[in-house]
């Protein structure tokens, strides 16, 4: 396990290296315009943008992070699969259909609509690059971790390995070659997690209490190995089923479960999914079907999870000499499917990990270049009057620099926790995205001071408390106390967004806030009926 997995692994990441390819091969050959590279020309159906926006969703922090977590803290794990999953009412109902009515490629488009261009696309770009590369940061430091444990490759080796797969998925297929590896991938990780679960309640009788039993009989046998008196040992055991472990206090408790609620509904690569679809009816579906799938698998991984403290905490062969899992904390359901089904379910699902990790970088990557070329180059920059020709290479330039930068980064940050990295950028999604869209989509009173002003301050408060948080401050710093206390600075960042915009707008008496406030009838209209929205011809 430490030093290589053998040929299973090798032929089910090879066979999945070339399918993906492949499907970079055939979209290249149908990727010509800028709408092709962005939204895939709008042509995908709601049913299949379902499957991709999973399939974006479904990241690392999801299948290596939260079952990792839940192994390690238990029943507090589920916070990250409750928060990730009730933010989808939020883009079901308020978000889906208005964005495809307002937008175009990104959700500048949206957030601009009735504002002045420049100052809120820059924002908008900066706000999508900031989060784009938190959440960079955790699928490369689970990729890295993964294939160091398969394959004996040095860890830096490992995370440059993936940067090159994903400059090569986004740079030539653009967002039709992006998309179908969602898809691939969601049905393939959709297959493995549901084997999996199904092979740990399959020991069990298929009585989830009696794995809950034995989780609690494991972790309290661990304790006593470590010198815990018998009643201590027993208090640690029954610790997994019950709240406090992970999150100690109600204050982290509450920013954490307000970062991965809002933060769902401002993640610029999942908002940019629903400009691939033809109309605002598909767009619903596709949230729909997300939903449903993305549900799912998280009630699987609360399985994979209590199954990993069971079949994997117990097993001295998936352990180092300090008792610690090999290969780092995030992979407990890799080792957990050597567990359940041998080497060659094992190399499956190690490419399936790879896939999932793959899926979202391309996603990630094509949102962040797109910020850089369609927002700020052309319409920025530009004003609107580049050729399509010199956006898409301003795009395929920033997809390399993006590679670059994210490679790096993911060496520096090699010890995190998948799922909080995400975390982090759940949080400055919520507050410097979320409470711009909302409120320029639904207050007639906003306007672009306002806007500016509330992204910037929601932006850079999450930004510099999440730095001075225990998790950057104290971990990869190396200062000995924390100067902000909590482990998410979504509390206190989005309310202070929310309330910049309000105020900054109420007192906004500037000609533009006229026009702005003029516009919010014509906005409204557009975004309820969808007529004069881009069509799929127009992709």
């Amino acid at each position: 396990m430490s030093g290589g997995t053998g040929w299973p692994a090798l032929a089910m990441f090879a066979a999945f290296v070339l399918l993906t390819l492949g499907i970079t091969r055939w979209a290249a050959r149908r990727t010509r315009t800028a709408a092709d590279f962005y939204a895939a020309g709008g042509g995908i159906t709601g049913f299949q943008n379902g499957l991709a926006i999973a399939g974006d969703f479904m990241s690392a922090a999801s299948f290596l992070g939260i079952s990792a977590q839940i192994f390690a803290d238990g029943y507090d794990g589920l916070i990250y699969s409750i928060g990730f999953l009730v933010g989808w009412p939020i883009v079901l109902f308020l978000m889906a259909e208005r964005l495809r009515n307002l937008g175009r490629y990104t959700f500048a488009d949206v957030a601009s609509f009735r504002f002045a261009q420049t100052p809120v696309r820059t924002l908008a770009a900066i706000s999508t690059l900031m989060v784009v590369l938190f959440y960079l940061i955790a699928q490369m430091v689970g990729a890295g971790q993964l294939i160091r444990l398969l394959f004996g490759l040095p860890y830096p080796y490992a995370v440059a390995i993936v940067g090159v797969m994903m400059t090569l998925y986004v740079l030539f297929g653009g967002m039709l070659a992006t998309t179908w590896v969602q898809i691939v991938k969601a049905v393939l990780l959709l297959g493995a997690a549901s084997f999996m679960a199904a092979a740990v309640l399959w020991r069990f009788g298929f009585s989830p209490e009696a794995l809950f039993a034995r989780a609690i009989e494991a972790k309290t046998a661990a304790a006593a190995a470590k010198g815990m008196a018998a009643d201590q040992a027993a208090a640690a055991g029954r610790a997994i089923m019950g709240p406090g472990g992970f999150i100690k206090d109600p204050v982290s408790a509450l920013s954490l479960g307000l970062a991965l609620m809002f933060g769902t509904a401002g993640l610029p690569h999942i908002l940019m999914r629903f400009f691939t679809v033809p109309d605002a009816r598909a767009a619903r579906t596709s949230v729909l079907w997300a939903t449903g799938w993305i549900g799912y698998f998280y009630l699987l991984t609360f399985v994979i999870g209590f199954g990993a403290i069971v079949l994997v905490g117990t097993d001295a062969f998936y352990l180092d000499a300090d008792g610690a899992l090999r290969g780092g904390g995030n992979m407990a359901a890799v080792h957990l499917a050597h567990a359940v089904g041998g080497d060659l379910f094992l190399g499956f699902v190690s490419a399936v990990a790879f896939a999932t990790i793959l899926a979202v970088v391309a996603g990630l990557t094509l949102s962040g270049a797109s910020a850089v070329s369609h927002d700020l180059y052309a319409s920025v920059w530009r004003r609107g009057r580049s050729d399509q020709a010199a956006e898409l290479r301003v795009s395929r330039i920033t997809v390399l620099v993006l590679a670059i930068v994210a490679i790096g980064l993911g060496i520096l940050f090699e010890k995190q926790n998948v799922a909080f990295m995400v975390s982090l950028a759940f949080a400055l999604a919520a507050s410097a995205n979320f409470p711009v869209l909302l409120l320029s989509l639904l207050w007639p009173g906003c306007t672009t001071r306002g806007v500016v002003a509330g992204g910037a301050v929601g932006l850079v408060l999450a930004l510099g408390l999440t730095i001075l948080s225990p998790a950057i401050w104290v971990t990869v710093l190396g200062h000995a106390a924390p100067v902000f206390p909590y482990g998410s600075p979504a509390l206190f960042s989005m309310p202070a967004a929310f309330l910049t915009i309000w105020l900054v707008s109420r007192l906004d008496r500037s000609g533009r806030a006229a026009v702005d406030r003029a516009g919010y009838l014509a906005q409204r209209v557009r975004s309820e009926t969808g007529i004069g929205a881009a069509k799929a011809s127009d992709h």
